[in-house]
């Protein structure tokens, strides 16, 4: 099964989170793909939006392998194929993602400050994962600010990624877990690239009211 677009899945996760709604939860976008959706399921919750800043880090010559991430504080999380390049191919590769993070998170706070996580319900939203690295790292960034619950939120992911995760999270919701998992952008009918521009856009945007539970 695919979903039509990221506004489908958000409004299905929505749906499957509806015990949160009245608890204020903070919705943590992983910008930039898993924004659209966390701003759909803030509104739908009545919660808060932010980011949470991770990258992944690219395997040589196979840009779309993740091989670990890395989060906004440099804290770098090894995945499973790490051993496989050169020390100085992987401190490189986190120096430029690093450069991206930062470069984001001045983008992102200039007209959106950071929220603080300490005691928060916190829901981590993202349209899907294939490895698991970025969403790993974003579950211990966000650990690292002391929230009272970590929930993640995502699309599509292969099992093996969700073992990981739930040994991390408190709670997992995954809508669709195929045995034949490729990509990500294979489980959506419609799958643009999603810009800075839209993820501000999304933070700036004044919450609505709650989007319809789907039947």
């Amino acid at each position: 099964m695919r979903f039509k677009n990221r506004e489908d899945a958000a409004i299905q996760l929505a749906g499957r989170l509806a015990a949160y709604r009245g608890q204020h939860p903070l919705v943590l976008g992983v910008p930039r793909g898993g924004m659209p959706m966390a701003r759909i399921i803030a509104d739908a919750l009545e919660g808060d939006l932010d980011v949470v800043l991770v990258r992944k880090l690219r395997a040589p010559g196979q840009p779309e392998l993740a091989i670990g991430a890395v989060d906004e504080s440099g804290a770098v999380l090894k995945g499973r194929y790490s051993d496989t390049v050169e020390v100085g191919y992987l401190r490189e590769e986190v120096r430029t993602q690093r450069e991206v993070l930062r470069k984001r998170r001045a983008l992102y706070t200039r007209t959106h400050p950071a929220i603080d996580q300490a005691g928060r319900l916190v829901i981590i939203v993202d349209d899907g994962v294939a490895t698991g690295s970025s969403m790993l790292a974003a579950i211990r960034s966000v650990r690292a600010r002391r929230p009272r619950t970590v929930v993640v939120a995502i699309g599509v992911a292969p099992a093996s990624s969700l073992g990981d995760l739930s040994a991390e999270a408190d709670e997992v919701v995954c809508l669709q877990s195929p045995e034949d998992f490729y990509a990500v952008g294979q489980y959506f009918a419609e799958f643009p690239e999603v810009t800075d521009e839209m993820v501000v856009a999304a933070l700036q945007q004044p919450a609505k009211a709650p989007a319809p539970e789907p039947s």
